[in-house]
């Protein structure tokens, strides 16, 4: 929640977040504050500095980003809080979401904070853009860039654009950010992570979050997947949720029931948006699917470990399995709904195999399989710099994408 005390200190809590922030009395005017724009009309956000070029008038509202070229947009002295980043670019294919990256550093790390494909950093992932609006991130009419995500830092701040695709591109933005005299010891900085699988072995979980060190909040994440087509039109989302919490190791304290059912819906899943869960994109003729779930009303928090997976699976028939198998698909049965309840085939060894004809034929079977698995994970940290490897090289920012 957001808190303003008399003395106008601003009281910011690991829990801070926009759809939170109608507890506070849109009334109140707390001392010690400032608004300020950050834009390239205003590079500083300094008092009386905005707008100065070309007389006055629009003078400098874009600017060309070159191929290979990084664009420092904010550089700021001081403490405070983003409250609202915007932008857009003239070339918005899923190549180039996807091949240009944003960086945000806090109170002069040298390490980012955030590194994630621009795409994908503003809440849907593949590239793909459509008009959403949720909690954090909206996109009005499929061609803009919102996020409302509350970024504290107590001395300073950097947002750099850096363009690794083909295309000249031409940036607009603004950072919109509330400037405070001070911030309390305590408040926990904003961090975002992209990963992708990358020749997963069968019944190996994609780390949508590897294990991040320190005190925190885990906010939640975009997902996308690209089925292989070797599996034809089985279901790909059997998949479960599982987060390590604070020294969990062979097994999780959180785990889900299914790809869907994290992301709120259920069977046959279709393209929804809401507040705090949706799936934006379900093409099944394309076989890409894009899906968000943020953990505001259900709050994920952590001591001193968080990691989280998601288990390769899908389900489908007796001969479909057989047929992507004979087709040279990686698939491996573990468990099957029959009429008189779940077989776990793990533990049952004497069971009949998938390719005898004593295994039930009409019954649905769950099996792990490999896919092209993408997420961006965003999680508060009490610290500005964390312990995750770098974003991963352009080509393989690309896979899933080309």
């Amino acid at each position: 929640m957001i808190r303003l005390c008399n003395a106008g200190k601003l009281l910011l809590l690991c829990c801070l977040l926009p759809a939170a922030a109608t507890a506070q009395q849109l009334f109140e005017l707390p001392a010690g504050t400032e608004t300020q724009w950050i834009s390239l009309e205003n590079p500083t956000g300094a008092k009386g500095k905005g707008g100065m070029e070309n007389k006055g008038a629009k003078g400098r509202a874009a600017e060309w980003v070159k191929p290979g070229e990084r664009k420092v947009m904010m550089d700021y002295e001081g403490a405070g809080t983003i409250n609202r980043i915007w932008m857009t670019i003239i070339e918005r294919s899923p190549a180039s979401l996807r091949s240009i990256y944003i960086e945000m550093y806090w109170d002069g790390a040298e390490k980012p904070a955030v590194a994630v494909p621009l795409g994908d950093f503003f809440g849907i992932g593949l590239g793909r853009r459509t008009p959403f609006q949720n909690a954090l991130f909206s996109d009005p009419e499929g061609k803009s860039f919102n996020c409302v995500i509350p970024m504290p830092f107590k001395k300073h701040a950097k947002i750099v654009f850096v363009n690794e695709s083909k295309h000249n591109q031409l940036l607009f933005f603004d950072v919109n950010l509330t400037k405070v005299k001070k911030h309390p010891d305590n408040i926990a900085y904003f961090h975002a992570y992209w990963n992708s699988s990358d020749n997963n072995q069968l019944g190996e979980d994609f780390e949508i979050l590897p294990e991040v060190s320190g005190r925190g909040r885990f906010l939640g994440t975009n997902l996308s997947i690209v089925p292989d087509r070797i599996y034809g039109d089985t279901w790909f989302g059997e998949g479960e949720v599982k987060m390590y919490l604070d020294g969990d190791k062979e097994h999780p304290t959180l785990a889900g029931t299914g790809t869907e059912d994290y992301v709120g819906s259920a069977w046959n899943l279709g393209p929804f948006a809401q507040l705090y869960q949706g799936a934006p994109v379900v093409d099944k003729q394309k076989g890409q699917y894009a899906f968000y779930r943020y953990h505001i009303p259900d709050p994920v928090y952590f001591q001193s470990s968080c990691k989280v997976t998601i288990q390769e699976m899908g389900g489908g028939g007796r001969d479909k399995i057989r047929a992507i198998a004979k087709a040279g698909g990686k698939v491996k049965p573990i468990s099957v709904m029959t009429q008189q309840g779940l077989v776990k085939l793990l533990e049952e060894p004497n069971y009949p195999d998938y390719t005898d004809d004593r295994f039930p034929a009409d019954e649905w079977v769950n099996f792990y399989r490999v896919d092209h698995y993408s997420a961006t994970a965003y999680f508060y940290l009490n610290k500005p710099q964390n312990n995750l490897p770098p974003l991963a090289p352009l080509a393989q920012r690309l896979k899933g994408i080309l």
